[in-house]
């Protein structure tokens, strides 16, 4: 009824639920990640302690190594008054604790909405630092760049791309460039992969036997031996003299598509220092990988080498080996952009559709080149989301990290684990799904997973599936 009584038509309201349990993780996180693939660079959280925390709780579970994430350790007061102070005094006690190479400092969500000026607190500090060094050179002054990645802009893939660019821009020189200086280098700049599928570039680069930077290289420092002795910084990662270097290579080639335009590092290097860029999805499936050493030979003038030309014709094989346990079969695919258009890619050529395809951002659909159906596609969701979907869509597999358990165990279908993060499982960071190799294991896990559930479903002891 209205004020006078009379009675009124109920005005339908749209319900909103918050998200639960997102599809994502935060962007810091993934710049931390990028920064830790570079040598003796450690990571600053220009924020609260809880954001390092909670950085350090993920990728510690993930890659089972002790990770040192620093923080300028906002409190109440910082929020209010500006965290200027608080930056300064990180940088020193980093510099001298640490005796880093460089310092990769990436914003959060507190930072930009009090409207920190990063930039200038450093240019300051730069400035200052430069002025003792003239009266004491032994001070020590290490690289420092900075990577804006407010989590309500993006995603961990969003800061993982940020931080690439932010070292590139912040270590390369173009104005002291000239094209006689153009060296027969090429880049390699990785999406957010793996550090076992960072040690399979390795191996495929080596077999080209040409010289080469890949950035980032987090195949040691995030999964390294064991030591006797702690050290703070591991050993491993892209030499910054190797970063200044990229602007003097002869071709670059960028491992994924899910980045934007300004955060593009082997875009700036093309559009700044001339190097040819070559970017591809990651490659996961025949076809993919088939554009990335389309792309190796176009940037070294060398055709692929016989051995991965074989292993190519065993994955072949193995496709036709398989098949009729993966044809027809229908997929829940989730994760960060580009993993998720690759492996959409990659079931298109086995024969299994993919029924939901969910990220924590915007997909680039067009991209993934299956000729499935893609039933589908959820953007900036999250795991309860997928769930209520998922029901009506009768999907056989579930493929992403370990978040995905819940759908899992809900639909009562197998998981097969990949991608980041996974924290129930040991060996997540030994997870091989790039190249013709990791495209074969990744398949060998689908087929085993489904003919795991046709055995326990069976009704009796049947060893022959």
């Amino acid at each position: 009824m209205d004020y006078n009584g009379r009675k009124t038509a109920a005005v339908p309201v749209k319900n909103f639920v918050s998200t639960r349990n997102a599809c994502k993780l935060c962007a810091p996180l993934g710049a931390s990640i990028a920064y830790r693939g570079i040598e003796g660079c450690i990571p600053l959280i220009h924020g609260s302690q809880g954001c390092s925390t909670y950085i350090r709780r993920y990728t510690i579970s993930h890659f089972r190594e002790p990770i040192d994430i620093a923080s300028s350790n906002f409190t109440e007061s910082t929020a209010i008054f500006g965290g200027r102070e608080n930056l300064s005094t990180a940088l020193n006690n980093i510099t001298r604790q640490y005796k880093p190479e460089a310092i990769g400092i990436t914003s959060t969500c507190l930072s930009e909405t009090i409207g920190e000026n990063v930039p200038l607190y450093l240019g300051e500090y730069i400035c200052e630092r430069e002025k003792e060094r003239a009266k004491n050179p032994d001070i020590r002054a290490p690289a420092i760049f900075y990577a804006s990645t407010p989590s309500y802009k993006g995603t961990h893939i969003t800061g993982f791309h940020a931080a690439l660019y932010a070292a590139v821009t912040g270590l390369v020189r173009p104005e002291l460039l000239s094209d006689p200086e153009r060296s027969d280098r090429i880049n390699i700049i990785s999406g957010f992969v793996s550090a076992e599928d960072l040690r399979e570039v390795h191996e495929i680069l080596r077999d080209y036997d040409v010289p080469y930077t890949l950035l980032p290289d987090y195949s040691k420092t995030l999964d390294g031996d064991s030591w006797e002795v702690y050290e703070k910084l591991p050993s491993g990662g892209t030499k910054i003299s190797a970063i200044q270097a990229m602007g003097k290579a002869c071709g670059s080639v960028y491992l994924g598509k899910a980045v934007a335009r300004d955060n593009n590092a082997g875009l700036w290097l093309q559009e700044n220092c001339g190097v040819l860029l070559h970017q591809v999805l990651l490659p996961v499936g025949i076809e993919n990988t088939d554009a990335f050493f389309a792309a190796l030979n176009a940037v070294t003038g060398r055709e692929t080498p016989e051995r991965w030309r074989y292993t190519r014709g065993r994955l072949v094989d193995a496709y036709i080996d398989g098949h009729k346990y993966c044809y027809g079969k229908r997929a829940i695919v989730y994760g960060d952009e580009d993993f998720v258009l690759s492996v959409c890619s990659f079931l298109g050529e086995i024969g299994i559709i993919p029924v939901l395809a969910a990220t924590g951002a915007k997909a680039l659909v067009e991209e993934s080149g299956t000729d499935q159906e893609l039933t589908v596609l959820s953007e900036d969701t999250d795991f309860t989301t997928m769930l209520e979907t998922a029901k009506d869509l009768s999907p056989d597999i579930v493929i992403g990290n370990s978040k995905g358990f819940y759908l899992s165990r809900n639909l009562g279908i197998p998981l097969v684990r990949c991608s980041f993060p996974i924290h129930d499982r040991i060996g997540g960071q030994r997870i091989l799904t790039l190249g013709y190799r990791g495209t074969l294991n990744l398949f060998d896990r689908v087929c085993n997973a489904l003919m795991q559930v046709k055995q326990e479903k069976a009704g009796k002891g049947w060893s022959y599936v």
